[in-house]
């Protein structure tokens, strides 16, 4: 064995529920040999060369937390693009304000056109959010602002992008087009939303250029895993590998570990709309064999469908009595009369599904779908993972339990849209239990906590997330969100640890701390379970150990 590396610390919290706590882990290529004490751990220690390494006395460990739905390469894209949200967003060149309405975002529109030498260039935009900003864009507002600059908005959560009449003859529809997700008004003429999968990626076609810029890909990396590092980030799945290009995703993240010093493991999660364009029938076997080319740092994990539409959107599927304002919603590409074909092949060999569902409508199909590729061929450990599971109900939380299901839920919805929502889109009943955790405990469901970072207005931080699953907290500091789904410290702690590590199908790996899994830790400021359950978001992160190797969150 190799020179050991032993980190103290003033405590050490293994999610280990045999061995909860400890003051010292014993570390030697890449992996935990020992965790405990200095005096526990000495019969290693009498016969291995080590050294000691008391830079965390005074700090708490905690295993690598694990955020398992993100999109780091993706959300680095649109960071690259001239901004409209209504939060402030790093960009290349800087942090880019807020734009509080719809108001000030037409302004902003209107200085880019105005700004633009060649009126041929579009004007290519990203971050509107509906549901804070004031409601949706549409072809006839945009065109106030120009019928001869193609103007392009991508929403902040990637599910709509808004055009008008120059940007729409570009993308090449018209009123007698028809295809999914192609957005009209009530007397049938194109409104200008492209809506879902099918329909941006039409949108996108004619704007490529400006979008997927050349090296953008290794650039968002880098800045990502740096937020990671800050918020104690140690492994993350992106869950829409392929979205622009296997290939280059797959390269770039190669490239960016290769280089040394990457600080996160990734598992690439690929979107079944692209598998099935790109490779068809031989889907399956692409995808066992990019697992031959698996490491500790990268892999293929599973398969993701979307099957509705966003929450901040407001684009996902409601059960009666529907959204406020009689907005319907929209499915994803595949119908849903043919997901269970369709899904079947993944459920036949074995793959982990990842179904996308955040309205209790497409929760329901998800369900009847899991119910019905079970009685075809049962299976005991499938975990089949409803994501962002963000609108649903008691009997539904039951029936996924019942199922053998597992859901991967947004938490951070509850604080930072709920009251929004409450006024505009889902109302206040649904906008209350958004994001139910309770439920799902109640019922014997598993369940972790993800972020969508930076696809969601909100932040990459697990600990935060841990804090709003708590304390259930809306923005005005006051109101508490459906206190009933409140779930406690070591409930939430485990659900960005070893439960999260349980849906990514990597807890023999990560997860806890126990002899044998990587040496991986997040490093704190103050312990989570004995701080006041308040101020869980506000804990200091220190910094990351990947396997290891130190990583300061101030590099």
């Amino acid at each position: 064995m190799d020179k050991l590396r032993v980190f103290t610390a003033g405590q050490i919290r293994t999610m280990d529920p045999g061995r909860p706590t400890a003051t010292a882990v014993a570390v030697s290529q890449g992996r935990i040999v020992s965790i405990g004490s200095l005096e526990s751990m000495q019969p290693w220690l009498r016969r291995v060369d080590h050294e000691v390494d008391d830079t965390y006395s005074d700090r708490v460990l905690v295993p690598g937390l694990i955020d398992p739905h993100t999109h780091l390469r993706m959300s680095g894209t649109f960071m690259g693009l001239d901004y409209v949200g209504p939060i402030p967003c790093q960009s290349p060149s800087g942090l880019v304000r807020g734009l509080d309405d719809r108001a000030a975002v037409l302004a902003r529109l209107k200085d880019l056109v105005t700004s633009i030498d060649d009126p041929t260039r579009p004007v290519v935009t990203w971050g509107y959010d509906p549901g804070s900003q004031g409601g949706h864009l549409d072809r006839d507002m945009l065109d106030q602002i120009s019928d001869t600059v193609p103007i392009w908005v991508l929403s902040y959560a990637p599910h709509i992008v808004y055009t008008n009449t120059p940007m729409i003859k570009r993308i090449g529809v018209t009123d007698e087009t028809s295809a999914h997700g192609l957005g009209r008004y009530p007397d049938g003429r194109l409104n200008g939303w492209f809506i879902e999968t099918g329909a941006v990626g039409m949108a996108v076609a004619p704007v490529a250029e400006y979008v997927y810029r050349p090296g953008f890909g290794v650039e968002a990396l880098s800045r990502q895993a740096a937020v990671a590092v800050r918020n104690g980030v140690t492994t993350t799945a992106d869950m829409i590998w392929g979205a622009e290009s296997f290939e280059r995703e797959w390269d770039d993240h190669e490239e960016v570990i290769s280089a040394g010093g990457f600080p996160l493991r990734v598992l690439l999660v690929p979107f079944h709309s692209r598998l099935e364009t790109k490779y068809g029938d031989g889907r399956l076997d692409f995808l066992r064999s990019m697992k031959e080319r698996n490491t500790d740092q990268l892999a293929v994990h599973g398969v993701k469908f979307v099957n509705d539409g966003s929450y901040p959107s407001m684009t996902l599927k409601l059960n009666f009595p529907g959204y406020l304002d009689g907005e319907e919603g929209l499915t994803g590409e595949v119908p849903w009369e043919d997901m269970v074909e369709t899904m079947w092949p993944y459920w036949n060999e074995g793959i982990q599904i990842h179904s996308h569902a955040n309205g209790d409508q497409t929760i329901d199909m998800t369900l009847d779908t899991l119910a019905e590729l079970q009685s075809r061929k049962p299976r005991f450990d499938h975990r089949f993972t409803i994501e962002h599971y963000s609108i649903s109900t008691v009997a539904q939380g039951r029936r996924l339990a019942a199922l053998g299901g597992m859901a991967s839920v947004n938490p951070y919805f509850v604080h930072y849209r709920s009251l929004i929502h409450s006024e505009s889109g889902f109302g206040p009943d649904r906008a209350a239990v958004t994001a139910r955790l309770g439920t799902l405990e109640q019922a014997g469901a598993m369940f972790t906590l993800h972020s969508d970072y930076n696809l969601v207005v909100g932040p990459m931080a697990p600990l935060t997330a841990a804090w709003v699953a708590v304390n259930r907290l809306a923005a005005d500091g006051e109101t508490v969100m459906a206190p009933g789904e409140r779930i406690s410290v070591d409930r939430a702690m485990r659900a960005i640890t070893t439960d999260a590590a349980f849906v990514l199908r990597r807890d023999h790996d990560i997860g806890s701390l126990e002899v044998g899994k990587l040496a991986d830790f997040a490093v704190l400021g103050d312990d989570p379970y004995e701080l006041d359950p308040a101020r869980l978001k506000d804990i200091p992160v220190v910094g990351t150990v990947l396997g290891g190797v130190p990583h300061a969150a101030n590099d």
